[in-house]
């Protein structure tokens, strides 16, 4: 199961950095997750600092 950003992302980039995969990109209004890549690590979700990375 992939993990999702959701409308709460304020585009701050903490979660880019914290990808083993590379997995995650700067979207129109919002970062974004490629499912395929996703390992469902969770690293990305412990580090945003505002809850907006859950679990598909």
């Amino acid at each position: 199961m992939a993990y999702k950003i959701t409308d709460e992302c304020i585009s701050c980039g903490a979660c880019v950095e914290e990808c083993p995969v590379e997995a995650i990109s700067e979207g129109d209004d919002k970062y974004k997750i490629d499912p395929k890549l996703c390992t469902d690590c969770g690293a990305c979700a412990d580090a945003c600092p505002v809850e907006a990375i859950k679990p598909e």
